[in-house]
């Protein structure tokens, strides 16, 4: 083999293990794409909303059979700022995670670390402290009764946590996954802190999330007048959440923030 020959081989050899790398590279990067897409459209419109702590706060995404392989966003990273490709990909199984030079929030992986380890019906949590959700949160008597259509889609769907034990580290992450063993809850009002929102999809708990602070900001409004409250009996209360929830699996709602912010030029899914 001449030297010529052998010169050709090796860079042949070297353009194959470059092509497997960036191959590997490519299927890492797109692996739950369209999950971390709908992630960063959550991200964003949370932001416009005004509903974000700054750099604070967490939504995470079971993506395997028992949701313990999560998405959740970057530590340090503004909603207003997250894209698709920054989302992080994590075991809640992992103990060394916070080791890792990547690693998440103390208080995200805290928190959605172990719901996703010990809740396996929960595939997309929220957690945020948006203005009247977390005023709810701070009343000695945090119930959110049916005075409105938005209140009454939650009605019996809705826990509050009464035993705030501070920062969600580890310990008091796994605190509140135990309050959810019913699968029929979409709202966590942790008081003396702010929400936690689940869905099945990246949409739907961004729907519920969207419409628990409508319906907090419209009985906190409406105890700020004064009068008495208009409250629907629990028949009626009972019916307008069925009927909602119904109506809502078929909610496009994530798909109209995405035209938005297409037409914006956002760069959200890169």
């Amino acid at each position: 083999m001449t030297d010529k020959t052998l010169s050709s081989f090796f860079i042949f050899i070297i353009i194959l293990e470059t092509s497997s790398i960036l191959r590997k590279l490519y299927s890492f990067i797109m692996e739950f794409w369209q999950e971390k897409v709908d992630l960063a459209v959550a991200f964003r419109w949370t932001a416009k909303l005004n509903m974000h702590e700054s750099i604070a706060n967490h939504f995470s995404l079971g993506v395997n059979d028992r949701g313990t392989k999560f998405l959740i966003n970057p530590n340090q990273s503004h909603f207003s700022q997250i894209k698709a490709s920054d989302i992080l990909l994590l075991d809640a199984n992992n103990p060394d995670t916070l080791k890792h030079p990547n690693a998440p929030d103390p208080s995200a992986w805290g928190l959605h670390g172990s719901i996703h380890r010990l809740c396996p019906h929960i595939r997309c949590a929220m957690h945020i402290h948006p203005t009247f959700a977390t005023v709810l949160a701070s009343l000695a008597d945090s119930n959110l009764p049916p005075i409105d259509q938005n209140a009454a889609t939650f009605y019996g769907k809705v826990i509050i946590d009464e035993n705030f034990g501070g920062i969600a580290l580890e310990s008091e992450g796994e605190r509140c996954a135990k309050l959810l063993k019913d699968k029929n809850i979409q709202i966590l009002v942790m008081g003396n802190h702010g929400i936690l929102v689940f869905g099945n999809t990246v949409c739907e708990a961004f729907n519920r999330m969207y419409y628990f602070e409508k319906a907090a900001q419209n009985y906190i409004r409406a105890l700020q007048t004064n009068r008495p409250l208009r409250i629907m009996s629990e028949k009626i209360a009972k019916k307008v959440s069925k009927d909602l929830n119904e109506y809502y699996k078929n909610y496009k709602h994530l798909d109209a923030l995405k035209m938005i912010l297409d037409k914006e030029g956002s760069d959200y899914a890169n």
